[in-house]
């Protein structure tokens, strides 16, 4: 299949900082990321990203995607790595371009220009997937879900951060050929901050904020998707984090069966019960019967003495806790000798009766 070729400098707007064009195609000779090892794979041999962790453009920006991408052709390869091929027939991954190849798909294009990654590892593919996304749209714009990604990975021990920078460079430099990372001033998109704080500062945010978005991380995707949504507030969803997987997936199906909501009470009770939650359990504690109250047992109202009554007793100088145990002892002596009236009385009514008798 041929590629249509590029219009020179055409306007695109902002819908997706990879697809930029100004120049491209005088320059791609120069750019050794895209000297020679760019392929036309069929699509239906790549899949998406496993457990792909960020929202793919719909609606409008989608649209205007695919608007551009009939008028110009897809402009700038993806990239993807090569797979052991997997029982639907796809020998590749997809790392960056899930948008573009979302958007070919829905127009039938059978090709994509790409470059191929092989023997990458998990963790490097898992890098270019979240670099991509970094670097096309502010952190500030991503879901709760997907910023917990991106500040997981930022606070990961497991990658180097050479490898980082050599991913972000090739990235850049596949968005703008003429991008030198030699003339680069500000630091990296990539820069592994070595602590909490470093990664708090880098991106705006509380230490507090943060550490919650870490806990979202931990969050199975479907109960990532309903802090997404806005249908489980951030702070629960921490609660529920230190769940264990399958005790998240009861929790997820309760609420799905019975649409009940979490709160804080909820929530705190739920992860109370880590390690040994079940379906009951879930049920009760989202439905509210862990925490009511039973019937019959409300406590009565608070009574509160006369002043003329407590001043006929007590000085102004006397101790709250002196009068309460005065009064205390009071009542407790007051009833004894109840009872021991009532005790008196009904043997004197039972002799009554004997004497009668």
């Amino acid at each position: 299949m041929n590629m249509p070729k590029p219009r020179i400098t055409p306007k695109l707007g902002s819908i997706d900082e990879l697809l930029k064009l100004s120049e491209q195609s005088n320059h791609e000779a120069e750019s050794p990321s895209l000297k020679g090892d760019i392929q036309s794979i069929p699509v239906n041999k790549i899949r998406f990203f496993k457990d792909h962790p960020f929202h793919l453009y719909e609606g409008e920006r989608l649209a205007d995607m695919v608007d551009s991408i009939s008028a110009n052709g897809i402009l700038v390869p993806v990239i993807i790595r090569r797979i052991e091929p997997d029982e639907t027939g796809h020998e590749y991954e997809m790392l960056s371009g899930h948008n573009r190849m979302n958007a070919a798909l829905l127009m039938g294009l059978e090709l994509l220009p790409s470059i191929i990654k092989e023997k990458l590892s998990n963790e490097e593919a898992l890098l270019y997937v979240v670099e991509t996304n970094v670097l096309q749209r502010s952190f500030s714009e991503m879901l709760p879900s997907e910023k917990a990604k991106v500040l997981s990975l930022r606070h990961s021990e497991m990658f180097s951060q050479g490898k980082r920078n050599d991913i972000i460079d090739e990235l850049k430099m596949l968005e703008n050929p003429q991008y030198n990372k030699e003339n680069e001033t500000s630091a990296p998109l990539g820069q592994r901050p070595t602590s909490r704080d470093k990664v708090a500062e880098e991106y705006g945010l509380s230490k507090n904020s943060v550490s919650r978005l870490l806990r979202i991380d931990k969050l199975t995707p479907e109960l990532k998707q309903r802090v997404d949504t806005g249908e489980l507030p951030l702070r629960c969803a921490v609660h529920l984090s230190y769940l264990a997987e399958d005790e998240q997936i009861i929790v997820n199906q309760v609420l799905t069966d019975n649409g009940f909501k979490v709160d804080m009470k909820k929530s705190e009770l739920l992860q109370s019960y880590s390690g040994k939650l079940n379906t009951d359990h879930a049920n009760k504690i989202l439905s509210g019967e862990a925490t009511r109250k039973p019937r019959g047992q409300t406590p009565p109202p608070p009574f509160k003495l006369k002043h003329k009554v407590y001043a006929k007793y007590f000085s102004s100088q006397s101790k709250a806790s002196e009068v309460e145990a005065i009064i205390d002892k009071a009542l407790d002596m007051y009833f004894n000798h109840q009872k021991q009236y009532a005790s008196a009385q009904n043997d004197k009514e039972a002799d009554e009766h004997e004497h009668e008798l």
